[in-house]
């Protein structure tokens, strides 16, 4: 949503000191053939260069920058952790075929059901449910386990960044495809030489606007939405690198509290709850 917020406060300020200086809107409206060239150019070169699937999900993650972002809540975090060690708690109470009704359906888990963000990100799920299935099953050493993981992630961030990378790759052709739309917009003056001056100054501004449109899109909305879903990526990133750490303490046959503290301290300051605030609401769980 901050990006939304943060790309309209953008345009108030670029136009509206553009106003304060005298400028003219109407040379913007009139100058719509531009947006034409300088938006369907965009649209084609994303489509040629990445084809269909990638356009689909690059319109999917920038409409989920709408929504809040729940990897930058520290509340989200410390739903993880109490996850995590009620399941935990919940092998070391029943052994590990205890814990297999709730990685086989988690939807229905009286333990995961309650974290609605671990459900809705299908890949934070099925990372740990996957892994947890391979501990459940036994045979697999905790090294082993962990370069399992780590194929994972890598394969996981290598596909995160397709989109984010894809929309910069765009972004970065824009000012090109604006001096093309300015290009054109002189061949068209060029052939109106000789006729009113006023017409040709209108057609001269009209030209221009393609410039300045290929260099605002790329640095004033292409840009920051792919910085956005790439931050949106890093913290989906962290969050699984928690329980990736939870996961390798808990094959190794620790304690708990000692998986989730694993956890804790893999988390970036900025969200990473205390250790007293999470034993807290780990008593807190553990009483309810």
């Amino acid at each position: 949503m901050m990006v939304i917020v943060g790309i309209i406060f953008a345009l108030v300020c670029v136009f509206g000191g553009y106003i304060l200086h005298h400028g003219s809107m109407v040379v913007f409206v009139v100058a719509w053939t531009e947006y034409i060239i300088i938006g369907g150019g965009a649209v084609g070169i994303f489509i040629a260069s990445n084809g269909m699937g990638v356009t689909k999900r690059a319109v999917a993650q920038i409409l989920e920058l709408l929504k809040p972002d729940p990897f930058v809540d520290k509340a989200e975090y410390m739903k993880l952790l109490v996850m995590m060690y009620q399941l935990f708690s919940v092998a070391r109470r029943d052994g590990l075929l205890g814990l297999e009704p709730h990685m086989e359906d988690p939807a229905k888990s009286t333990i995961i059901s309650k974290n609605h963000t671990f459900l809705h990100h299908h890949h934070c799920t099925a990372f740990f449910c996957d892994t947890m299935k391979v501990i459940i099953s036994g045979g697999v050493a905790p090294h082993d386990l962990a370069e399992m993981m780590e194929i994972d992630i890598d394969s996981s961030k290598a596909e995160a960044h397709i989109v984010p990378e894809s929309i910069s790759m765009v972004g970065d052709a824009m000012p090109a495809v604006g001096i093309c739309a300015c290009v054109l917009g002189v061949v068209i003056t060029m052939d109106q030489i000789g006729g009113d001056a006023k017409v040709l100054g209108k057609s001269v501004a009209v030209a221009l606007v393609g410039t300045f449109l290929g260099v605002f899109a790329a640095y004033f909305l292409v840009a920051p939405v792919a910085r956005a879903i790439g931050m949106r990526h890093r913290g989906e990133e962290n969050y699984i690198l928690a329980m990736k750490h939870a996961l390798f303490s808990f094959a190794r046959g620790e304690s708990p509290i000692t998986c989730v503290e694993f956890a804790r301290r893999q988390l970036d300051p900025s969200i990473r709850p205390g250790f007293s605030e999470m034993e807290k609401a780990l008593k807190a769980a553990k009483a309810g």
